[in-house]
């Protein structure tokens, strides 16, 4: 079986994520809840906050989330970490981020 890290983890530089892609990832109800977790408490990992769906489906969720700039993700032995890009990602959409979680908050 190959090792995690045997591919690398793209995270895209915030000027190359469209508006509509970081909407996009913030529209999906588990994936709004995932980003809610890690504002509550960086640094979790993927287990801690893996939504109720099959391994494959959270993969692609955990994957739209850093290809829409709000997620950093690196191993840590043999556990995957991740935070959310917040300082980047509210320099490139001011206020988006914080109306997210105000919406996943009702």
């Amino acid at each position: 079986m190959a090792s995690r890290t045997a591919s690398p983890l793209d995270h895209p530089a915030l000027e190359d994520v469209s508006f509509s892609a970081a909407l996009e990832a913030l529209r999906d109800p588990y994936r709004l809840a995932m980003v809610a977790a890690l504002a509550r408490e960086p640094g979790q990992s993927c287990g801690a906050i893996m939504p109720p769906v099959s391994k494959p489906a959270a993969t692609r969720h955990f994957k739209i989330l850093r290809a829409a700039g709000l997620l950093r993700q690196w191993d840590s032995g043999t556990q995957r970490l991740n935070a959310l890009r917040r300082e980047e990602f509210d320099a490139r959409f001011p206020g988006l981020l914080d109306l997210a979680l105000a919406e996943a908050a009702r």
